[in-house]
Formats: C-alpha cells, structure tokens, sequence
C-alpha cells in the first residue's frame, strides 16, 4: 500500500510539474480531467501486473540518491574542467585508454547508476558492461584512476538502495 501511495505522489507531482502553468478558463478542466485519468490508470496497471513494489517504486533511497546526484554534479564539473586543460593546450597530447572498470553493485538498478554516472562525466564512456563490471574508454590515462572509480561505484551502489555496505 505504501509504494501504491507514494507511485501516486510522485506521478501527481510529476504531472504538475510538467503541465505547465494553472489557469482554470478554457481547456484546463479537460487536461485535469485527463491527467488524473492517466494517473488512475497508471496506478492501476502497476497493481495489475503485480509491480507495485521496493524496485519500482525506489522511495527508500531518495535522500541518498539526490546526495549521490550533487556530488556527481561536482565530478561531472571537475572532470569537464580537465578536459577543457586537456584540449586547449596548444600541442594536445592525449593518451586514450580502454580499462576495465569493476562494479560490485549488489543490485541492478546499481550497476545501471553507475554505468551511466561513468558515461555522464567527461572523459569517459562506458562502452560494455561484463559480468563483473564495465569496459570503459578513457580520453586520457589521467581519466583511469582506479581510486575514482571504486568510489563512484561505491557511491552509486549506496544512492541505489540507500544502505552502506557492510563486507
């Protein structure tokens, strides 16, 4: 019942969001009208195929998951900042670089995070996901800091489900 209640929160807030502004002259009751039949109906398919729960309604790690978003934002200004030093010097000397990334995420949804928080931040891609982590491509072998990325793995499994490992 919880994540049924807090799927429709979070698309209600959605559809405001996204609706644009409030007048109640012309078409506004229509689009309400619509809107809130598109929630109903949504909600109501979720229960339907029985998918209503902790993975698809991810309410429990939100905290962590906006605290993981400001600091990739942080990395993601970091990093474009090395890039623009990488390129604009007058001989560019770059050294690219194919590694392997691990990903010991205990969940899906957290090796997706970090398969795309790689991607996300300039200077690096991440080309293939393997069975125990990502082939990425590094502009430059300054990119490959195998430091950096256990801890964006480490931060991105924390931001999807919210919890701190304890092995």
């Amino acid at each position: 019942m919880f994540y049924g209640i807090s799927l429709t929160a979070i698309l209600v807030a959605l559809w405001l969001t996204l609706s644009g502004p409030f007048t109640l002259s012309g078409d506004y009751p229509i689009v309400m009208g619509l809107g809130v039949l598109s929630i109903i109906g949504t909600v109501a398919l979720t229960y339907r195929m029985r998918i209503v729960d902790r993975e698809t309604v991810p309410i429990g790690p939100a905290l962590a998951l906006f605290t993981y978003w400001g600091w990739l934002g942080g990395e993601i200004v970091k990093a474009n900042l090395a890039v623009l030093r990488l390129v604009m010097k007058p001989e560019i000397e770059v050294e690219p670089r194919l590694i392997r990334a691990p990903a010991e995420q205990r969940t899906d949804l957290g090796r997706c995070v970090f398969a795309n928080s790689i991607t996300l931040t300039p200077g690096t891609v991440t080309v293939d996901v393997e069975d125990d982590g990502f082939l990425v491509h590094a502009l430059d072998k300054s990119f490959t800091d195998p430091a950096g990325f256990a801890e964006m793995g480490a931060r991105s499994d924390i931001a999807s489900d919210g919890k701190k490992r304890t092995d």
